[in-house]
């Protein structure tokens, strides 16, 4: 039987200020990505991410990101490799800090939007996101855009690495993802998004708008959990999946 996790970013807002419904949220993945105060996320917020995910079984890992609560850390910021280091370290830290004090634990790390995306096409900025997790815990998991250089970067340092895919997003002919604000670059429908991954979850494969195959291990499915169908699109991924038999469970599990 296949196993899958299904994750998404959650605990994006700041003070009073809310971006997704975490609630029902968590109701529905597997795994809980928690912003870690700099691109979003507060004290507040985590904490309170950390403790319903403790409820309901929910695995938790940080989501470290830019410094850009104004950009909502989707914007390239001019750090250096050592600085990013530096960032991630201090983000992985704070989510582990909060997600005991929830009485959970972070098991893995998952960078966030741009720094992501950078990490996934410039290795330099891979490794420092890879020894920053490492240097904090080598015991944590390293959750990995599929088919790019975060994967070798955390292989390299021995840290233990799941690559996901994802259900909003479009891809290139590359495997990449289609850059946000150009067309295709966001499945809005939960439907086709559910099918989609259900297909590539089967095959074993990115599939790119055009239809290409490019064959990966996926150990993780994201749905974004900003946008306002976010919900919709996971219930109806974890529906289709469940439905075909596929099992879904955390990739890393609190002990």
């Amino acid at each position: 039987m296949l196993t899958i996790d299904l994750n998404s970013d959650l605990g994006e807002g700041f003070g009073d200020y809310r971006c997704g419904d975490d609630a029902a949220m968590l109701e529905v993945v597997t795994s809980a990505n928690v912003a870690c105060g700099l691109h979003a996320g507060d004290p507040e917020i985590m904490a309170r991410a950390f403790a319903i995910a403790r409820e309901r079984g929910v695995a938790v890992g940080a989501h470290p990101g830019y410094p850009d609560l104004y950009g909502f850390g989707r914007r390239v910021m001019p750090f250096t490799p050592a600085e990013v280091e530096r960032l991630v370290a201090y983000q992985v830290g704070a989510a582990q800090a909060l997600a005991a004090y929830a009485g959970h634990r972070v098991t893995y790390v998952k960078a966030h939007g741009a720094l992501a995306n950078l990490a996934a096409a410039e290795r330099d900025v891979a490794d420092a996101i890879a020894r920053a997790v490492k240097a904090v815990d080598p015991g944590l998991s390293l959750l990995a855009i599929a088919l790019t250089a975060q994967v070798p970067a955390g292989e390299a340092v021995g840290l233990d690495v799941h690559q996901e895919i994802f259900a909003d997003r479009g891809y290139t002919e590359a495997g990449h993802l289609i850059p946000r604000g150009q067309p295709g670059a966001m499945v809005v429908d939960e439907d086709a998004a559910a099918d989609r991954v259900l297909a590539m979850v089967q095959e074993g494969a990115i599939i790119a708008a055009s239809g290409r195959r490019l064959a990966t291990p996926i150990r993780s499915v994201c749905v974004h959990g900003d946008s306002a169908h976010a919900v919709a699109t996971a219930r109806a991924v974890r529906a289709r999946l469940e439905g075909a038999g596929v099992r879904l469970a955390p990739f890393r599990a609190a002990a």
